[in-house]
């Protein structure tokens, strides 16, 4: 393995409090993440030791009110430590991205007296969340999900199949988006189910080819009751509530993205500074050279695109277009930037003895989570040219 230590990414942050915060971060990625990482990963395991960390340590919370638990951080901020995490290992940036996606539907729209019974245990008690909407029918076409949820006198009976649900099986709760009403987006509703629900359970665990120790899994539910309490907005304000959540969590995606980006490239520039042929470091030939600077430089625009649409989002104003953009580009990045320091490595790069191929394999996915790129093509578009078929 390469001796060559990789500098840490030179962040413009906005405030001591948050380069206190990147400094914690840093300190646990590299005392209680990197070391296991790599055996672990190939073994398969979920390290929910560390999320109980995170949580203890406050980094589960962060773009949400101090009130409740959170960190009163503004995504800006929140996103350079998803990218700090997932540089280490996926699976860790990867799920604090999707327990904040499963957080937002409460944090956002649910009622006072809601935020005050479940969100300190959500944001700082240990909980880990996970976020259903994608069926196994209906993956990009979201809206026409069959997963149903029936009043029964105060309450409501939730049945159907969830699939590719992150940290399915072992979530302490999950954001659930079922059908209360008409095809279409207007006839969906969300609820806050307790994993231990009587009627919930989950299939194995999905065989990837990355990201081996995030289980993704199918969540069944099976006449799943839930009181009316749990219902988070209004009737039928459901899948506007999962656009919006959306929006946020690519934004996390593409921080995540660029964190593994930057992981291989740093890989990259170590073993081609030491590694020698003709007489020479085979960083000094020119061909080399310019792939690092390439790679270099997606990584740097990923990282600014996806901090731009931060602060339009931490300002307020519109950013789902921004969004989109970030998640394109820093994942299609991520493919190519991993895809390269293979290359670099050469054979070596092939083998598990070095995480690059690790890199690549985890990289492929997040060009697929949470909106396909081509779905993220889709939704520029509209912003650029109007709906398709006017």
């Amino acid at each position: 393995m390469p001796d060559r230590a990789p500098q840490p990414v030179d962040r413009q942050l906005p405030t001591d409090e948050a380069r206190d915060l990147i400094s914690l971060v840093r300190d646990i990625a590299q005392r209680e993440i990197a070391p296991k990482a790599a055996e672990e990963e190939d073994a398969g395991r979920f390290p929910r030791e560390v999320f109980t960390l995170l949580s203890e340590s406050g980094l589960l919370g962060l773009p949400y009110d101090s009130e409740y638990g959170g960190g009163d951080q503004p995504y800006e901020v929140y996103l350079q430590v998803l990218e700090e995490l997932a540089a280490v290992r996926l699976t860790v940036g990867l799920g604090v991205s999707v327990h904040t996606l499963a957080s937002y539907a409460l944090a956002t729209y649910g009622t006072k007296q809601q935020q005050v019974e479940h969100l300190p245990a959500m944001l700082g008690g240990g909980l880990l969340g996970a976020y259903c909407l994608s069926e196994p029918s209906s993956g990009s076409d979201a809206a026409s999900l069959r997963t149903k949820a029936v009043r029964d006198g105060d309450g409501w009976v939730l049945t159907g199949t969830k699939a590719w649900i992150t940290h399915g099986g072992i979530a302490d709760f999950y954001t659930v988006m079922a059908r209360t009403g008409e095809e279409g987006p207007r006839g969906i509703t969300a609820f806050l189910v307790p994993g231990d629900a009587q009627g919930l359970g989950s299939a194995a665990p999905e065989k990837k080819m990355g990201m081996k120790g995030s289980p993704t899994a199918q969540v069944h539910f099976d006449g799943v009751r839930v009181s009316d309490e749990r219902r988070l907005g209004e009737e039928g304000q459901g899948f506007a509530i999962a656009l919006s959540a959306l929006d946020s969590g690519r934004l996390g995606i593409a921080a995540c993205a660029i964190g593994v980006a930057q992981a291989a490239l740093d890989e990259a520039v170590a073993y081609a500074t030491e590694r020698r042929q003709f007489g020479k470091p085979i960083a000094d030939f020119q061909g080399l050279r310019f792939m690092l600077a390439d790679m270099a430089t997606q990584i740097e625009a990923g990282r600014a695109l996806y901090l731009a649409a931060a602060r339009l989002r931490d300002a307020g104003r519109p950013f789902a277009k921004q969004a989109a953009m970030a998640k394109l580009h820093c994942t299609d990045t991520a493919m190519k930037v991993t895809t390269d320091a293979v290359q670099i490595l050469g054979g070596y790069g092939y083998t598990a003895d070095f995480p690059a191929e690790r890199y690549m394999r985890e990289a492929k996915v997040l060009q697929i989570v949470e909106g396909t790129n081509q779905i993220q093509r889709m939704v520029i578009a509209r912003h650029l040219a109007g709906p398709e078929g006017r």
